[in-house]
């Protein structure tokens, strides 16, 4: 909220400077997020009103002035200026003047000069030449009683500061000045001006029949018909100023009237166009199939969930959010109905997100607004529409339906002592609750608050807490040192932490990226095989509704938005949670019932292997490239790669990652119907592991290196083309000797592709076979291996690969 300090010194006035009352208000809660003067620095700039105005003898857009700028002589100015004219009031920098800097950063000097040949004493100013606006359509007119010779900056009160408040929802009473100032002299001490509401003297009896018909909505409506107004005329200057610093720009009078008592009470209100209303006006919900066009220009359906207020034929506003457009005011309306409410918090909040807008006064009523004052706040407006607008005003109708009661909360002052963390007595809570404004009964220990009509806020006894902390001053709560003894927790040593994983996947090549869990329901079912997802019941975006159970969709959409962008060489990474349904997980600290919420890390690889360089011909990355990258962020494990199916890989092209009995993740090319769907030129590869299996690290033991020389022995091994090395390896391992210490394949053999009827080629090799060349790597601790050692070894190892594999050695 952004309003002018002389507007909340007009209420409270504390001996305070500029920055003082904005730290008073931030250390109480109330965050000034900005202060900033109203215009920038500049000087010798007076009221001047322009006495003469000739056309100028060498140009037809110049007009020579005579202006009087104060005691003395005229002063001669040459202005281009449209509508310079006689009698004008309006800014004049003199000979000397130093104008806001522009933007080069320096000041505008004024001097002494001649234009077209005609001396010019000084110049007439513009609103933008003196950055009080972007206006440059003609000089700033001034009031007619703006008195000549007296500093523009004082005239237009240009030393004032605009503050910006950033409110939390709690502190709704602080959304108008009034309730800033009650705030500040409740800090401060300072005395309260309160705004008087003086009866406004009836002068007809017309009413506006309005009926109430939902309780739930609005509690209190309160109306009045004012007949004969000028929508004509002129707002003051006083509100302009005041709504312009407020960040409201002048609309009309009665726009303007309705607004600056919003600011300036926290009231929203909504003015009718008494005729264009068809009969008299109901309160209630919508109903399925209504329509209202709005101010803003857009049509809405409207629905039993959302309230409205209709007359005899359609819906006319937006209940508590927005008028209609059709009993929208304008120049041409003579008679008027006023209109201020209590509307139930619960019935506006999130409507206008329905619509996908938000205004001021939804934003006020969503978090409560004072029930008791609608009626003064009526008068209030009435006094302002008859001052500026004329007309002649009805009698006042007010109709109490169902206004919230006021809460009782008890306040415990040893609870409070607890809670704040410092000393503090009955006395001094009930003083601070006092300046407040709230009625305070005290009792044993204890204080009873009811809470006024305007604090919605105030329900629980953390609440009143939180007011004497507030009170009191942040500033004075003491330092404290935690009582309970700290202990570092120290990780072991066979457990790396997270950030060791991020940096080893940025040595490899790979950037960081943060996605939300939020994901579209689309890539759960088709990139993560998940069609029960986690759904969000009120989430932030259609294509956000459920839960990620893998890390792989938003990485995806990430590579795309780069490769959008023109980025030819893709590496991303990402470190996060995932979510999926499962009854057997049960509540405690770190879970919740019902859902498992395991760590992955997961990455994606789009391009070229290297980035361009001279040394290496270029080639796109594949499988074996990535495949690489995660034994490399796994080193200290052992895994096994088996060939397996992932609903976003190529069925071909990925593996399932094996560590012991586990499967801990995946790698593979993205799945070809994906590549096409998101139109990428090459496929990627991705992988995706848990992250607990990533951050294992078994800690080295020591051995000591053997005496005894290592022995190799090379086996030519002729197996089906279906049989996998893996299982080649298994069924050697399978020998169970303790001197066989590797086994290494170096080599693969297939026959040429030949005519159908040569069935075995040279080399005793069939169609379907391969030869696989394999290195034995022995060795025994204690001794040398015999030659007997050797060949029973390497004997123990064929004849396991012959039985597991049904494999034999090649002639």
């Amino acid at each position: 909220m952004q309003f002018p300090e002389s507007w909340l010194r007009a209420f409270c006035n504390p001996p305070l400077s500029s920055q003082q009352l904005a730290d008073t208000l931030t250390m109480a809660g109330l965050e000034v997020e900005e202060m900033q003067p109203v215009a920038p620095p500049f000087s010798k700039v007076v009221v001047a009103e322009i006495v003469s105005a000739e056309q100028h003898p060498n140009a037809d857009r110049l007009r020579v002035c005579q202006v009087n700028a104060g005691p003395g002589d005229l002063l001669q100015i040459v202005c281009g200026a449209p509508n310079a004219r006689v009698g004008l009031k309006v800014p004049c920098a003199l000979v000397g003047a130093a104008l806001p800097p522009g933007e080069d950063g320096k000041s505008f000097q004024i001097k002494l000069g001649k234009l077209r040949g005609v001396e010019s004493q000084g110049m007439l100013c513009s609103a933008r030449e003196l950055k009080l606006s972007d206006d440059h359509g003609g000089l700033l007119e001034l009031p007619g009683d703006a008195l000549v010779g007296r500093d523009i900056r004082e005239q237009l009160a240009l030393d004032d500061m605009l503050f910006t408040l950033k409110l939390t929802p709690n502190l709704a009473h602080c959304l108008s000045v009034y309730g800033i100032a009650r705030e500040l002299s409740a800090l401060t001490g300072s005395p309260l001006i309160e705004p008087t509401f003086s009866a406004v003297t009836p002068t007809l009896q017309d009413r506006l029949a309005v009926q109430v018909l939902a309780p739930d909505l609005c509690g209190r409506f309160t109306g009045r018909i004012v007949r004969g107004v000028n929508t004509r005329a002129t707002t003051p200057a006083w509100m302009v100023d005041r709504l312009e610093r407020c960040g409201q720009r002048s609309v009309s009078p009665l726009v303007d009237i309705s607004n600056y008592v919003m600011f300036e009470l926290g009231r929203p209100s909504h003015i009718f166009d008494l005729d264009k209303i068809h009969g008299g006006l109901q309160v209630r919900w919508g109903r399925e199939g209504e329509s209202l066009k709005l101010l803003n220009g857009n049509t809405i359906q409207v629905d039993a969930q959302v309230g409205v207020i209709a007359d005899d034929q359609s819906v006319e506003s937006l209940a508590g959010i927005m008028g209609g457009d059709s009993t929208a005011v304008s120049d041409d309306t003579q008679n008027i109905y006023i209109e201020a409410a209590f509307w139930w918090p619960k019935s506006i909040a999130g409507r206008s997100r329905r619509f996908n807008f938000s205004t001021d006064a939804g934003h006020r009523f969503e978090r409560g607004v004072d029930p008791s004052t609608t009626r003064q706040h009526v008068e209030r407006i009435t006094q302002l529409v008859l001052e500026i607008c004329g007309g002649q005003a009805s009698v006042l109708d007010d109709q109490i339906v169902n206004t919230p009661q006021p809460a009782t909360v008890r306040l415990r002052v040893a609870r409070a002592a607890k809670v704040i963390g410092m000393p503090i007595t009955q006395v001094q809570c009930a003083d601070a609750l006092r300046r407040l404004g709230l009625r305070v009964e005290e009792g044993e220990g204890e204080i009873t608050v009811v809470a006024p009509a305007y604090r919605f806020d105030l329900q629980i006894e953390e609440d009143l807490i939180e007011e004497v902390a507030r009170v009191v001053g942040y500033e004075h709560l003491p330092d404290t040192p935690p009582q309970a003894p700290i202990t570092a927790k120290i990780r072991a040593e066979s457990r790396r932490g997270p950030f060791d994983v991020r940096r080893d996947l940025a040595r490899l090549g790979y950037q960081e990226t943060i996605n939300f869990s939020f994901v579209e329901e689309r890539w759960e079912r088709e990139l993560a095989g998940n069609n029960d997802p986690i759904r969000l019941l009120n989430p932030i975006a259609s294509q956000m509704s459920v839960m990620r159970s893998s890390l792989l969709g938003g990485l995806i959409s990430t590579l795309k938005f780069n490769l959008d962008r023109r980025a030819d060489r893709v590496r991303l990474f990402e470190v996060g949670r995932v979510f999926s349904k499962d009854p057997s997980v049960r509540d405690s600290d770190t879970t919740v019932a019902g859902f498992q919420q395991p760590m992955r890390v997961a990455g994606i690889a789009y391009g070229g292997v290297d980035i361009l360089q001279w040394g290496a011909n270029e080639r796109s990355v594949d499988f074996f490239d990535v495949k690489g990258d995660v034994q490399a962020l796994l080193s200290s494990h052992s895994l096994r790669f088996i060939a397996a199916q992932h609903p976003a890989m190529h069925p071909g092209r990925s593996a399932s990652i094996w560590q012991d009995d586990r499967c801990i993740g995946h790698v593979g090319e993205l799945h070809p119907k994906w590549r096409q769907v998101y139109d990428l030129a090459q496929a990627p590869v991705l992988f995706e592991l848990a992250l607990d299996a990533v951050l294992a690290r078994p800690v080295p033991l020591y051995q000591p290196v053997s005496r005894y020389q290592v022995v190799e022995r090379d086996l030519a091994i002729v197996v089906k083309e279906s049989v996998t090395h893996d299982n080649v390896i298994k069924a050697i391992r399978a020998a169970n000797r303790s001197w066989l210490r590797d086994v290494v394949l170096f080599d693969v053999y297939r026959p040429k592709k030949v005519a159908a009827h040569d069935v075995v080629q040279a080399g005793g090799l069939a169609q379907d076979e391969k030869s696989l060349a394999v290195r034995l790597v022995l060795m025994r601790d204690d001794a040398t291996l015999t030659e007997d050692d050797i060949e029973s070894t390497v004997q123990a190892a064929v004849d396991a690969m012959v039985q597991g594999v049904d494999g034999r050695l090649r002639a």
